[in-house]
């Protein structure tokens, strides 16, 4: 494709197990994209995946609703390149195919499934792009579905996430010690299964990375936050003593996000113990930049 004009718009949607996703950004002269919206909205998509291998009806027309509401947006704000992808609870889901057609309609442009290894090239292109020597660097995308550890040349992939965690093992509120030790060996079992890629820093990426952070720092925004190993811990020993109520009243959570961020947390600590760290240092900057990067590109 030939490259865009200065100030034209590109538009990338992240379909996500838990939340979805918008990013519109311009072209500008210095070839970092300026952001003209960025959005984010709880839909539970991959709610009853793990159980039943399927998108239900009512996380299809809940996640519906979101894609009618962007694919407005893109097409008042004018965006000439459109791309939105599908992470880990569509590549899980037996319906996936029916999914991605109906989403395509509800949001007036294609919709993809793309796999880890893609998922991972885009995050981690887009949480480094302003890093110095991101080899250096193991990008831990925690999801509603899945973990993914990124470094410049390997994606290692967890089909764990924040939400299959928690249907798995918290369902309750608060969650007793035993389901707390269950979910994080079941954690620890599958992060080192596959051994994720070790660098000298640990960048966090995505949604529960960004409302840990905000928990924590409240009200100062989350982006370049240091979360430490022990602050992951005794939040999770809070968190686990609280009721769904109390969750949603935390101050820089995001109350859709309450059912999930006991479960979110146990998978960020458990990620850094994975590693062998004892911190992560927190990005805005994610797959939806990743794939924006790409749509303005020259040859995008």
């Amino acid at each position: 494709m030939a490259q865009l004009a200065e100030g034209a718009r590109a538009a990338a949607v992240d379909i996500g197990s838990n939340s979805v996703r918008l990013l519109i950004a311009e072209a500008a002269p210095d070839g970092e994209p300026a952001d003209a919206v960025r959005r984010e909205r709880v839909t539970g998509l991959g709610r009853g995946v793990d159980e039943r291998g399927r998108i239900s009806r009512e996380a299809m027309e809940r996640t519906g609703a979101v894609l009618a509401e962007y694919g407005e947006v893109i097409r008042r704000l004018g965006a000439e390149r459109v791309r939105a992808v599908a992470t880990a609870a569509v590549r899980r889901a037996a319906n996936r195919g029916e999914f991605l057609e109906r989403a395509a309609e509800w949001l007036g442009a294609p919709a993809e499934c793309i796999t880890a290894e893609e998922e991972g090239r885009l995050a981690f292109a887009g949480a480094t792009s302003s890093l110095p020597r991101p080899e250096r660097t193991t990008v831990v995308d925690i999801g509603g579905g899945s973990v993914e550890f990124i470094t410049v040349d390997e994606t290692v992939s967890a089909n764990i996430g924040s939400v299959s965690l928690s249907e798995r093992h918290l369902p309750d509120h608060p969650a007793g010690p035993e389901r707390i030790i269950a979910a994080k060996m079941t954690v620890a079992a599958l992060f080192n299964r596959h051994p994720p890629p070790a660098r000298e820093r640990v960048t966090g990426v995505a949604g529960t990375w960004t409302s840990l952070a905000s928990v924590l720092v409240h009200p100062a925004p989350p982006d370049g936050t240091r979360l430490g190993l022990t602050d992951l811990l005794e939040l999770i020993d809070r968190l686990a003593g609280m009721t769904l109520r109390e969750k949603r009243d935390l101050p820089g959570l995001n109350p859709d996000r309450a059912p999930v961020i006991l479960g979110g947390a146990i998978a960020a600590a458990g990620a850094l113990q994975a590693l062998g760290r004892t911190e992560a240092t927190v990005s805005s900057r994610d797959l939806l930049d990743g794939v924006v990067r790409s749509l303005l590109a020259p040859n995008g």
